[in-house]
């Protein structure tokens, strides 16, 4: 390897490192920032995905699930939603809400 092309390297490992840690999309285990909780009976199909293990499909489960059966009632009641069990309710638990005082 010549100094020119090791230079090269690690510069675009430190360029990949920096997009990783400073991109939103990479951090989808938490919320947002200063968001707090994030509410299951109002956000988005997207929003949802921002919680540990909800993709695309169980997020927008979740959306379906509260169209057809009203607003869930406890956090717990996540847990009708096909695709989410004790294992990930347990994950995201923390992180959700239902509404203020609930």
């Amino acid at each position: 390897m010549t100094g020119g092309f090791k230079k090269l390297l690690a510069l675009s490992l430190l360029v990949l490192f920096g997009l990783m840690v400073f991109n939103p999309g990479y951090a989808q285990n938490q919320p947002r920032a200063g968001t707090g909780k994030i509410n299951i009976n109002t956000a988005s199909a997207a929003e949802l995905q921002n919680l540990p293990r909800i993709g695309p499909k169980v997020a927008q489960r979740i959306v379906d699930y509260r169209t057809q059966n009203g607003p869930f009632k406890k956090i717990e009641d996540i847990m009708k939603v096909r695709g989410i069990g004790e294992k990930v309710f347990d994950q995201i638990k923390d992180l959700i809400t239902v509404g203020e005082g609930k």
